[in-house]
């Protein structure tokens, strides 16, 4: 069983940039694909990125898409979601999470390892 431990959250301001970091204790971190989900008060969970097992296939959602860069380090076990121009309206909880489907994985039921999530919060 993976166990997810996000860092690299933090307090912004609008234009700027972060890179979350989910470091993952498995050894065999190639048999995962990862996601990035934020969830901001009063709102649903948002799935914004995901990873295939391979790298090579990702999704972003069209509200960071051009913005974030979902990226995998195999050597490393570690997943990263780099966060450019930052708006106000990014301002969530971030969680990092992992399935073991073979393609990217764009809805929530799939995925059953979570992290416990950073805040990111973004002033205007």
């Amino acid at each position: 069983q993976v166990q997810l431990v996000e860092s690299g959250g933090g307090l912004v301001q609008a234009g700027d940039s972060l890179r979350l970091s989910c470091a993952a204790s498995e050894r065999t971190f190639s048999r995962y694909g990862f996601g990035w989900f934020r969830l901001a008060p009063g709102k649903e969970r948002e799935l914004v990125a995901a990873i295939s097992r391979t790298g090579l296939t990702t999704y972003y959602a069209d509200s960071v898409k051009g913005r974030f860069t979902i990226s995998r380090d195999d050597v490393k076990n570690t997943v990263y979601l780099q966060m450019n121009s930052l708006k106000p309206e990014d301002t969530a909880v971030y969680y990092c999470a992992a399935h073991t489907k073979p393609l990217v994985v764009i809805t929530t039921t799939p995925y059953d390892y979570w992290g416990q999530g950073t805040q990111v919060t973004v002033s205007s």
